[in-house]
């Protein structure tokens, strides 16, 4: 159990001849596939689509998917009663290029086909060779109770190939990397997602939708303060 919200990193997840062969399945950064966005919040590009995947990552995804997983999850993070989101909502294949970046937030609450509560994020780290003074590493935040904001910066997981970052997404958990990437053109921030859900319980917050929050540039700016009001909803 660590600050500010429950999180477990574990280095060297795979072999690292498979970790190499799942990044190297990656699309290429201007393939017509990706989902991209390229807004306020968010410049990522991203695809959750089975058909798209190449054996080994399909059959990984299968395996992230498969009740031997869930147990070993289970095993290391002590929660019980866990389902794979197989649709891969949000998640799935991501990738960042330079300038890419994703501000401070937390997630949906409720997932919105499923009516199950997102409970943990799995991240697996995909790029070798990666200079962290590129950026790119997991900022995980404490929360002010009072303005239902990031408060402090606690801990940065820095980008590292082959490393896997879980945690609860039940905790108020601000999490994001908002400061721009500044790695060469020819390089991009891959990792593979995964979340796992619970049946909700009374009271939860039914929220559908990420609450992102303004970088410290966009603070008192309307337009973002509109915009980020649109996009949880």
């Amino acid at each position: 159990m660590n600050e500010p919200f429950d999180h477990w990193i574990i280095d060297d997840f795979l072999n690292k001849d498979l970790a190499s062969q799942l990044s190297n399945e990656f699309p290429n950064y201007e393939s017509p596939n990706w989902l991209t966005y390229n807004n306020p919040l968010e410049h990522k590009k991203s695809l959750n689509s089975w058909y798209y995947f190449p054996p080994t990552t399909y059959q990984f995804f299968a395996y992230l998917n498969s009740v031997d997983f869930i147990h070993y999850i289970s095993s290391i993070t002590g929660i019980e009663g866990l389902f794979p989101d197989i649709g891969l909502h949000g998640a799935g294949w991501h990738i960042h290029g330079r300038d890419g970046k994703l501000n401070v937030h937390f997630d949906y609450s409720i997932h919105p086909k499923l009516k199950l509560l997102r409970k943990l994020n799995l991240i697996l780290y995909l790029t070798e060779d990666w200079d962290t003074s590129w950026g790119g590493g997991l900022q995980l935040w404490s929360h002010n109770s009072e303005t239902n904001q990031p408060k402090d910066l606690i801990t940065t997981v820095d980008f590292k190939f082959n490393r896997a970052l879980i945690f609860d997404t039940t905790q108020n958990s601000w999490h994001g990397f908002p400061d721009p990437l500044t790695c060469p053109d020819n390089i991009y921030r891959k990792s593979i997602a995964m979340y796992y859900l619970i049946q909700p319980p009374e009271g939860v917050d039914t929220r559908e939708r990420a609450l992102y929050s303004p970088s410290e540039k966009q603070k008192g700016d309307p337009e973002i303060e509109r915009f980020i009001k649109e996009r949880s909803k």
